[in-house]
């Protein structure tokens, strides 16, 4: 990156211009001007392994199917992670699980499932709640903690609303778990995103409901507006409770942060095609029960409120506020609400406060790789009703479908990209072949410069991007390794054990000089 492009990348970054502005390639992956980083970047790589950047390594924490209690075992395809504190090099982890893999619970290939393939999947989907420990040799698993536990398919999980939803206040379970926030008085916020496939969807409660997936509803009548919401956890006790407040939608994050006034923002985004980006700002400091929410209109740079009684349009349209709630997406389009490009996570930078949100892609509009977009709320503040946008950083070239972001100790940023497994290796993505891990410098010479460092499994994709609090650690999901196997003969990864064995789905720990003394500004 010469001096000038340097320049232009650290106006932007202490701007809040509205113009897109495109930064440069990375420099050469086999050039000499990243020689004082680190770290060896990585060339993309079509590999059936978990491969680290010269400088890291990693360590498993957990896979799919391990024992964390004498009841419980951790779920399937693990997604978000949270990390919540104890004391003394302890804390509990929260996973999410996001979907089950038929094929590896129970050997399904097709047709009709029975109610004990559904109960396998209901059991594995949802979250897992695990104490872990910093041992000499990195962090393990502390077996049956009476912090480990499961939050399910099938746990029952009351709805916060003032009426009945569906004909009830409590819901059957939740799943879909993508990815999810920490609030400042340390719960965590897990997501419901692509909920339709499980129950199925409709328009109204008085119309039919359309199949789903995964054919849950042919042996449980549970109501498709049960799910779709934000579900906040206790993690010492594993109490939790849907947050209706913020919208029905496919919730990829709910990222939170305090407004000036004390109360708390929540950032959330509808991870699908020409959906919107949300904000709700809690009516109260330390609860997220009451709020408003609003929906974003980009191009005018103003948040726009989902109350029925500031809106005709909304009155006219739905009978009460939770009816809104339960349609915001129908709400959204009322109001004429920007559709956006699969807005998936939400990060906030930690010392200017702009908020980072990746557009993962829209295929049938030919936006096949993504962007990060930036929003630099007025005055500084959350909890502000008018922002500017700008494009942070475009896909395409070094990187391509941008999903899971965290930013680290120093305030750079880190970037898992998620080309959908059956998409990889095909026109447009042939070239990033397998899914990977980047390392965005902020300040200093390498600033705006995309490095990978770690390249996925044959598959999956790299998610729940966290720090451990001393910043030493990032833990990283690797998702659905294996995903497109169409028998259990003929599976595409053996990650982790390799040998021949079935892929798992698994939390690692990735450690390294880069992670624990940063780069130099």
């Amino acid at each position: 990156m010469n001096k000038h492009n340097r320049r232009d990348f650290l106006a932007f970054m202490t701007s809040s211009v509205a113009a897109p502005l495109v930064l440069p390639g990375c420099v050469s992956q086999t050039g000499t001007d990243h020689l004082d980083l680190p770290f060896t970047p990585l060339n993309f790589s079509a590999k059936d392994d978990l491969i680290m950047a010269k400088g890291l390594s990693y360590k498993l924490l957990i896979s799919d199917g391990d024992e964390i209690s004498s009841k419980d075992k951790f779920g399937c395809n693990n997604d978000y992670t949270a990390f919540i504190p104890l004391k003394n090099d302890e804390a509990i982890m929260w996973v999410n699980h996001e979907y089950p893999n038929p094929l590896f619970i129970s050997g399904y290939t097709g047709g009709t499932k029975t109610k004990e393939m559904v109960d396998l999947e209901r059991y594995a989907c949802g979250g897992s709640l695990i104490h872990i420990k910093k041992m000499a040799n990195g962090w393990a698993l502390v077996k049956n903690s009476s912090y480990n536990r499961r939050v399910s398919g099938e746990t029952k999980i009351p709805m916060v609303t003032p009426r009945d939803i569906a004909g009830s206040k409590i819901a059957e379970g939740t799943f879909a778990n993508c990815a999810g926030g920490v609030t400042p008085w340390q719960t965590v916020l897990t997501c419901e995103e692509n909920y339709h496939s499980f129950y199925g969807e409709r328009a109204r409660e008085d119309k039919p409901i359309k199949a789903s997936r995964h054919q849950w509803e042919k042996f449980y009548n549970n109501p498709p507006e049960h799910y779709g919401w934000v579900v906040e956890v206790n993690p010492k006790t594993g109490e939790s409770k849907k947050l209706t407040g913020l919208g029905r939608c496919a919730h990829e994050c709910a990222t939170c942060i305090r407004t000036n006034d004390g109360r708390v923002a929540v950032y959330t985004g509808d991870d699908k095609n020409n959906e919107f980006l949300y904000k709700f700002i809690s009516d109260e400091k330390n609860s997220l029960e009451k709020g408003e929410l609003f929906v974003a209109d980009i191009p005018n740079g103003k948040w726009m409120s989902l109350d029925i009684k500031k809106n005709k349009k909304l009155q006219e349209a739905f009978k009460d506020q939770t009816d809104v709630l339960i349609h915001a997406r129908e709400a959204g389009k009322l109001l004429g609400a920007t559709p956006l490009d699969r807005p998936e996570d939400i990060e906030i930078h930690p010392a200017t406060g702009d908020v980072f949100v990746t557009l993962t892609n829209n295929k049938p509009a030919g936006r096949y790789h993504g962007k990060i977009l930036k929003i630099t709320e007025s005055g500084k503040d959350h909890g502000a009703m008018s922002f500017k946008a700008s494009d942070f950083k475009l896909g395409g070239d070094d990187f391509s479908c941008p999903d899971n972001m965290v930013f680290d100790k120093q305030g750079n940023l880190w970037l898992a990209s998620d080309i959908s497994g059956g998409a990889m290796g095909k026109a447009p993505y042939e070239k990033f072949k397998n899914n990977g891990l980047f390392f965005i410098p902020m300040v200093g010479k390498h600033a705006g410069t995309v490095f990978q460092v770690a390249s996925a499994p044959k598959d999956a994709e790299l998610t729940g991007l966290t720090f451990s609090e001393d910043g030493e650690t990032l833990f990283v999901s690797v998702q659905h390794p294996g995903e497109e196997s169409k028998s259990l003969d003929k599976l595409t990864s053996h990650w982790p054990l390799g040998n021949g064995q079935m892929p798992k789905s698994s939390v690692v720990q990735i450690t390294g000089d880069l992670i624990s003394k940063g780069i130099k500004a």
